[in-house]
């Protein structure tokens, strides 16, 4: 019988780059719609043409994206390449607790891929966008963030858009998170463009310094 060859195999045997994941969890709950769903499908496809610019990121990031309003895997890990933007509408509350777990589920999983087919990565990014605060269990997340952490597992960042409970996310995230000025998404996804261009031109396990998101975000 002929070996079954899977996806994933033939995903890396075609690129044995280092991988550069980042995860983007995205509320999308009813609160989001209008002008704010609409900056962050504009800020995504500026996303997506800032990486399409560097050919080596091209190689190495990776992007997943789970929304939550309700809690759903919009697009699973993809190279840079593949990444297609998804057109993001508003619905629902805002099941943050429901997201996290399965974001940093996605994580683990893309990790032990990697590992089983001898790819270096990098630690992976998780971050987490939202206008308002969790109408689920949260605190259970919260932990396994600073779980993660502190096992340098990944680095989790969250972004308050207005109306995000801050309280919330200073209680999740280990570190302080930012509040996004007005409806900047295309400067927050041009900085987060950049800094994975940077991470991804560096050694695997090295620390690199992130530019300051001057302009975009206040803490």
């Amino acid at each position: 019988m002929a070996e079954q060859i899977s996806f994933d195999t033939v995903e890396f045997a075609d690129n044995p780059e280092p991988r550069c994941p980042c995860l983007l969890l995205l509320d999308v709950s009813g609160s989001m719609a209008g002008p704010s769903i609409d900056a962050l499908n504009a800020g995504l496809r500026v996303f997506k043409e800032e990486l399409a610019a560097d050919a080596l990121a091209m190689k190495r990031v990776e992007i997943g994206i789970v929304t939550f309003g309700p809690v759903e895997m919009a697009l699973p890990f993809l190279g840079a390449a593949e990444f297609d933007p998804p057109a993001l509408t508003a619905q629902g509350d805002t099941p943050m607790g429901e997201a996290i777990h399965k974001g940093l589920e996605m994580v683990r999983q893309r990790k032990d891929e990697y590992r089983a087919n001898g790819i270096s990565y990098y630690r992976p990014w998780v971050f987490m966008m939202t206008d308002g605060g969790p109408t689920d269990e949260w605190q259970s997340a919260a932990a396994a963030v600073r779980e993660g952490e502190a096992a340098k597992s990944f680095a989790f960042f969250a972004i308050g858009v207005e109306g995000a409970n801050m309280g919330v996310l200073q209680q999740i995230s280990v570190r302080q998170p930012l509040q996004l000025e007005g409806l900047r998404f295309r400067d927050l996804f041009s900085w987060l463009s950049s800094s994975l261009r940077s991470v991804s031109r560096s050694a695997p396990g090295a620390e690199v310094p992130l530019e300051s998101p001057k302009g975009w975000a206040s803490v």
